[in-house]
Formats: structure tokens, C-alpha cells, sequence
């Protein structure tokens, strides 16, 4: 059954908002609003818009990403389909639709909750769309680094949302994600690599190749293992998470290593991706049993 024009239209506008990577973004968001002290004194009406604003937040930063993508996403496969390269949706009306919601979701989280918690989603949505998306993406292998900050900061507005600050344990959550980042869409490079050559893309397995690619990494994914066991030294989890997280730190090293040793194909890098999604949700899934 083919859906009519409005229909397809209201479909493509949500699209725009890139709903399979903000679910990652969200689930985060809410993991860090759970384990922040105070958590269920919160309204459950001011949580859910807590929660909304997050996400509509975390949605305008993908669809301004698109709007600024557009030429680059036409050339590769794995772009060329979302809805403003393809001419779905005119440019100029994804940009609009993406500012009205970035400035909504901020007003809206600071009116509810407060201007901590709306002030990092705001710095989050200028370091995407503009420090990742119109500066470090096209100009520098490390922008993935860098860049990734901007995905990190979900659970340290979540935190904010209830706390109203920031503390050592929404960094260390923050840090969780920042050390997750490279080795998750470096494995994704690893086998999408053909279409950031043919959109001139400097990601690290084009300007330096696969070997440098894996070492690094390798080397995020060890850093990656001791970060996730600070929440037991500060005491926001216990030793059962810590059993928790050095199994699943143990099976990303070792998908990283078999990546390492990948002499032909990409097999390995395409379980090591597809692992790391499923990675990051276990580990903020254990945080919040573990703190109960």
C-alpha cells in the first residue's frame, strides 16, 4: 500500500530526525536521569518531558547534520537515500524544521526542568551541527574523536535534568560514551570506507589506512575497559556491575583484537560494529540494575 503524498511527507520530516540513532542517544539520556540521585522525587509528567526534549534535541542536530550533509550523502550508498539528498524534502524546509526544534526542546527542558540541563543540551547541538558537522568532518581523521563528544553528553543532561549540576559520575558517563565512540564507527569505516573515498571524507581508514585504523581502535577499546569500572570506586554501582562490565569489556577487546588480525574482508569489523551497539546498551543497562 503507497502512502500519499502528505503521509510520505510526514514520514520523511521524521526521518529527518535520524529516529534509530537517537534511540541510542535517548536510551542514555534516560539511563543518566535514572541513576542521578533525586531521580524518582521528579514528577513523572516533568521526566517524560524531560525525556521528549532530549530527543527532539538529539533529532534537530541529525536533521541540521543532514541539511549540511546533503551534497556529501547523495554520492554514498549508505546516504544517498535519507530524505533531503534525495529531494524529498526541500533543503531549505529540513533547516527550518531543524532550528524550530532545536530552540523548542531547549526552552522547553529549561522552563520544565532547568537551565543546567537545557544549557548542555545546547552546547551538545552547537558541537554537533557545528564543531563535528561543519568543521571537524571534512577537515580532519581525528573528527571522530572529537566529534564524538557531542554523542556523550546525553546521560550528563539526564543527570543535569534531576540534579540540576554536574558531578563526577555524569562525567564518567560522559567519558563511557566519549572512549566508545572511535572504535564504534571506526569498525562502521572499516567497511564503508569506499564511500567516505568517493565523498572525500578524511576519515582515519582513508588518510591512514586500515592498519593505523585497527591499532587505534584497539587502543580506545583498552582505555575503554578501566573507564567503565570507575562508577564502582565512586560509588554509584557495585562489585555486580563490575562483573558486568569486565565481561562485556572483555568481549569488545576481543572483537577488537580478531579485528586487528582481519587479514581479508571485513567480517570481523562488521561483528565488531554491530557488537558495540549492543555493547553500549548492556553497559547503561547494567549501570541502572547494578545501582539498585
Amino acid at each position: 500500500m503507497e502512502l500519499s503524498a502528505t503521509e510520505s511527507t510526514v514520514k520523511d520530516f521524521y526521518l529527518l530526525l535520524k529516529p534509530r540513532v537517537i534511540s541510542l542517544v535517548v536510551f542514555t539520556g534516560v539511563c543518566g536521569f535514572v541513576l542521578a540521585p533525586g531521580a524518582f522525587s521528579v514528577h513523572p509528567f516533568l521526566a517524560i518531558i524531560a525525556v521528549l526534549s532530549l530527543a527532539i534535541g538529539a533529532g534537530a542536530s541529525g536533521a541540521i547534520n543532514m541539511w549540511y550533509d546533503r551534497d556529501i550523502d547523495s554520492i554514498m550508498n549508505r546516504t544517498k537515500n535519507r530524505p533531503i539528498p534525495s529531494g524529498r524534502v526541500p533543503a531549505a524546509e529540513g533547516l527550518a524544521f531543524a532550528i524550530i526544534l532545536t530552540l523548542l526542546s531547549i526552552m522547553i527542558l529549561g522552563l520544565a526542568l532547568n537551565w543546567v540541563a537545557a544549557g548542555i543540551l545546547a552546547f551538545a547541538n552547537f558541537f554537533y551541527s557545528v564543531i563535528y558537522t561543519m568543521w571537524l568532518k571534512r577537515h580532519t581523521p581525528q573528527n571522530i574523536v572529537i566529534g564524538g563528544a557531542a554523542g556523550a553528553f546525553p546521560p550528563m543532561i539526564g543527570w543535569a535534568a534531576v540534579t540540576g549540576d554536574v558531578s563526577i559520575d555524569s562525567v564518567v558517563l560522559f567519558a563511557i560514551i566519549f572512549f566508545w565512540t572511535p572504535p564504534h564507527f571506526w569498525a562502521l569505516s572499516l567497511f564503508a570506507n569506499e564511500d567516505y573515498k568517493r565523498a572525500n571524507i578524511p576519515m582515519l581508514t582513508v588518510t591512514h589506512g586500515e592498519r593505523v585504523t585497527k591499532i587505534q581502535m584497539l587502543i580506545y577499546t583498552v582505555i575503554l575497559f578501566p573507564v567503565c569500572l570507575v562508577p564502582v570506586y565512586t560509588g554509584l554501582v557495585g562489585l555486580d556491575y563490575a562483573v558486568v562490565s569486565i565481561i562485556l569489556n572483555g568481549l569488545f577487546l576481543l572483537s577488537a583484537i580478531k579485528t586487528y588480525f582481519e587479514k581479508q574482508g571485513h567480517k570481523n569489523a562488521r561483528r565488531m560494529f554491530a557488537y558495540s551497539i549492543f555493547y553500549l546498551f548492556a553497559m547503561f543497562s547494567g549501570l541502572v540494575i547494578c545501582s539498585f
